[in-house]
């Protein structure tokens, strides 16, 4: 779950992070308000997930509670690259003297958590990597151990941030450390990490990504309600445990495995066709998961057939095809479907399917073939 950053910025606050005071408003009344309380001068902030908010005219600093009614009418409703600004950000404004970068993800290759941090902050850090590798100080962190302190201040000195601000940095950094590990989050970045023009180390933005899967142990996640209105195949798939992204394409992909969906999308790609969505349903195929899939594939007005691409691993070959065809005894499927079975027992498994196939349902026995075929029917049905 990404957060919006008035909410990244209350959960920083909660870990001791220094942020700006602020409030969030959804009407002009309301933004005027918020800016007489937090003080002026204000930066009124669109609040949407992605990026560019300042270039689209997102981010407007006001001096007086007139120029705070005149952005905030000029930026709500706005559209920010496909996102619909529905709420705002009111922040008292922070004289910058230094801008910095500072994030933590998971290194997967490695298995540790990865920090980094940069004296180039305020700007793309894609790009600072790109051109200047050395700009961005990198620091391992076995999950175990932690990071200690003599650790983190080792990282913030290889960055090479103002010395004065070393203690503060460390600390704040500490900090963030805990609101990714101990808050469950998949990733937590700073851009800007700034220093004031008195001295004072400060977190200026805020991106958090929540690991789903740990919202068993954070019943307060329910209060990071999305603004966003949810593509209605994502709710639907949300609704039955599916990973689900929808896509704008005709052959709608279900796969077992984040990693086999990606690239099935991408063979969809080679091929000539354009997928309609990712759809992962998990390590196994069992016929209720499977029909789960296959009803939001189908309710999807735009899919004209439907590649299903199974690797048989602790579920065994014939389990996934017997799970697929009790699937389809239970959903009355619009479109053609075609079926790429590999793995733990397939040979089995495709027997299975084989006394099933027709003209609407076929078995393909590799990922190159069942594209193919998934396109060219896909083609013919438009």
């Amino acid at each position: 779950m990404d957060l919006f950053e008035y909410q990244g910025k209350q959960l920083f606050a909660r870990y001791g992070i220094p942020v700006s005071a602020g409030e969030p408003a959804d009407r002009v009344d309301d933004a005027a308000a918020a800016a007489e309380r937090v003080g002026f001068p204000v930066v009124v902030k669109a609040q949407v997930q992605v990026g560019g908010r300042g270039k689209a005219g997102g981010i407007k600093l006001a001096n007086d509670a007139a120029e705070t009614r005149q952005h905030a009418e000029n930026i709500l409703g706005m559209d920010i690259r496909g996102h619909v600004v529905q709420r705002l950000w009111i922040e008292h404004a922070s004289d910058i003297a230094h801008e910095y970068y500072a994030s933590f993800t998971l290194d997967r290759s490695a298995k540790q958590h990865l920090g980094m941090l940069s004296a180039q902050g305020g700007i793309e850090i894609e790009k600072v990597a790109e051109t200047d590798h050395d700009a961005i100080s990198r620091v391992h962190v076995d999950p175990v151990d932690g990071l200690t302190r003599d650790a983190c201040r080792a990282w913030v000195e290889g960055a090479r941030l103002d010395p004065a601000v070393t203690d503060d940095a460390v600390d704040v950094l500490l900090k963030l450390y805990d609101v990714y590990t101990k808050g469950d989050c998949d990733l937590v970045e700073i851009n800007p990490l700034i220093v004031t023009t008195d001295g004072r180390v400060h977190a200026l933005d805020a991106k958090v990504t929540l690991d789903d899967n740990a919202r068993f142990r954070h019943p307060e996640w329910d209060e990071f309600e999305g603004l966003e209105k949810l593509d209605p195949r994502e709710r639907e798939a949300a609704e039955k445990g599916l990973q689900y992204v929808g896509l704008d394409g005709n052959v709608g992909v279900i796969a077992n495995g984040a990693g086999l969906a990606m690239a099935t999308c991408d063979i969809v790609h080679e091929v000539g066709g354009r997928p309609a969505n990712f759809l992962d349903i998990g390590g196994g195929a069992s016929a209720q998961v499977m029909a789960n899939a296959l009803e939001v594939i189908n309710n999807d007005p735009s899919v004209k057939s439907i590649f299903i691409n199974i690797f048989g691993g602790i579920t065994k070959g014939e389990e996934v095809a017997n799970g697929i065809v009790q699937a389809l005894g239970q959903v009355n499927i619009a479109s053609p479907i075609v079926i790429r079975l590999d793995g733990t027992n397939a040979e089995q498994g495709r027997a299975i399917l084989k006394s099933h196939e027709s003209d609407r349902l076929v078995s393909k026995p590799t990922m190159v073939d069942a594209a193919r075929a998934a396109v060219e029917r896909a083609g013919s049905a438009t």
